[in-house]
């Protein structure tokens, strides 16, 4: 059996019993930066062997995990903090593992984008999910078509650009565009910003620095929702 199991984005009391209860179980444990993972295996005192499973050495692994599998073994597959999938590695192994008749069971748990989608006070009964948006090559093509969409789209972005990215916003979607704005969700510091994409501009301007994962929670083309 696979499981992907997530981990907390901050508050290590998001841990649940189910997933500790199963780290300590199964035979191994691939995680995308084992120093990362190590400091949450000490903190549950899990003393599971910890492997590496990362972008750059996905797909050269992905057929070794598959033979283990298939001979017995049980792996537990985590990523520095969320689901593993949303964002990172993850997609190619469940795919494999699909192709192979091989189980996986994905564990309910912490990611950033629920939270951020519910806090924001905007519509979340339909969303598009955005993830990271290219930071070169297609962003223009990608903003403007997110800024078209009658969905809430969440997107994760750098803190770095977070005020290049308001800013690119403003000029597709308006100044008046409403949008919410999370940082370091569950953590200590954890702030939940509201506003006009004018009013975030002002509040996140360009070349601030900002510390943190960010979340920024669109709100929809209300052109297209508007009843006639």
């Amino acid at each position: 059996m696979l499981y992907f199991i997530p981990t907390p984005i901050g508050n290590l009391e998001d841990m649940t019993y189910r997933a500790v209860r199963t780290l300590e179980e199964v035979d191994f444990i691939y995680a995308e930066d084992t120093r990362t993972s190590k400091k949450l295996m000490q903190h549950f005192n899990i003393s599971t062997p910890l492997r590496s499973f990362h972008a750059f050495n996905e797909h050269k692994e992905i057929d070794n995990i598959i033979g283990l599998l298939d001979s017995g073994v049980n792996i537990a597959l985590i990523s520095d903090a969320g689901t593993p999938g949303i964002s990172d590695p993850g997609f190619l192994l469940a795919r494999a593992c699909r192709e192979a008749n091989i189980a996986v069971t994905t564990f309910p748990g912490a990611t950033a984008l629920i939270p951020a989608l519910v806090s924001s006070g905007l519509p979340c009964d339909k969303f598009h999910f955005e993830g990271f948006l290219p930071h070169k090559k297609g962003r223009r093509k990608r903003l403007e078509y997110i800024a078209s969409l009658p969905e809430t789209v969440v997107l994760y972005e750098s803190p770095h650009r977070l005020g290049k990215c308001i800013e690119e916003l403003e000029a597709i979607c308006g100044s008046d565009r409403k949008a919410t704005v999370c940082r370091e969700i569950s953590k200590l510091h954890e702030e939940i910003k509201h506003g006009t994409l004018a009013e975030l501009k002002a509040y996140f301007p360009k070349g601030k620095k900002i510390k943190g994962e960010i979340v920024l929670v669109l709100d929809r083309d209300t052109s297209l929702t508007t009843s006639k």
